[in-house]
């Protein structure tokens, strides 16, 4: 069991557990986005850490046999910018900065607690696999049925490419495109609310198998929205993520989709 089987160098077949909650022919945009991440870690010179994910998201990513091409923006000593896309569904533009040990003193903020985190009920789904059985989610405030911010734990319950373990990078990428979804402050069968975009901050790297998502959501009357995300492991904050959200009533037809 996997999201992904890699069956050529840049080739990947999608499985089932790609599938977002919307649309069994469509993906979830959390896997898409960490199968970009470790493509972007696979063509990083070494000693550079990826501080920046900038995710396009032009149309849903099927249900199907994926391309990941990689190149370069710009290369340079201390900072070099690379692209990853899964044309024409989605591209990203990454920042990735040189580090050193012991160049300055190491400041941090706390995250929430893990202590007493639980599972929730997951809002209906009409088929069984999917992304909602690939990942294990506990809330500590709010759920997927409450309307609001929440804060929610999450940990892959399968790897992002089969018989690969997933690296931290990955496990914050398959998690951070889930903000809106667990904050979300509309009814879910009267509204759309699909983001067009995700970027992911990371002040550093994360560590361990759980991902924090502190989420909350705000709209505005003409159709606008943003999902802000504080992401964190169970080390303390790590980053924020952010999402631009489309919004409106359902059977609208959403641009690009």
């Amino acid at each position: 069991m996997a999201f992904y089987e890699q069956v050529a160098a840049d080739r990947f077949e999608s499985t089932e557990y790609t599938r977002g909650p919307w649309d069994a022919a469509s993906q979830h945009a959390g896997p898409p986005a960490a199968l970009l991440g470790r493509a972007v870690e696979e063509a990083a010179p070494p000693g550079l850490r990826v501080v920046r994910m900038t995710y396009e998201i032009a149309r849903p990513v099927p249900v199907a046999p994926l391309t990941v091409t990689t190149s370069v923006v710009r290369s340079g000593r201390s900072v070099t910018v690379l692209s990853a896309a899964v044309e024409p569904f989605m591209r990203c533009t990454a920042v990735l900065m040189r580090t050193a040990p012991s160049v300055a003193p190491s400041i941090g903020a706390p995250g929430p607690s893990f202590e007493g985190a639980l599972e929730q009920p997951f809002f209906d789904v009409p088929y069984d696999i999917g992304y909602h059985r690939a990942m294990e989610v506990r809330f500590s405030s709010g759920s997927f049925l409450a309307l609001g911010p929440s804060t929610a734990w999450f940990r892959m319950r399968v790897p992002l490419v089969a018989g690969e373990s997933p690296s931290p990078l990955v496990r914050v990428l398959v998690a951070a495109d889930s903000g809106n979804g667990i904050s979300n402050v509309l009814d879910f069968s009267r509204f759309l609310f699909v983001n067009a975009d995700l970027t992911v901050h990371l002040a550093r790297h994360p560590d361990g198998e759980w991902v924090c998502l502190e989420s909350a959501t705000s709209i505005s009357p003409d159709g606008i929205g943003l999902a802000d995300t504080a992401l964190s492991d169970l080390s303390g904050r790590i980053g924020r993520s952010a999402q631009s959200l489309f919004v409106a009533p359902r059977k609208t037809v959403v641009p690009g989709g």
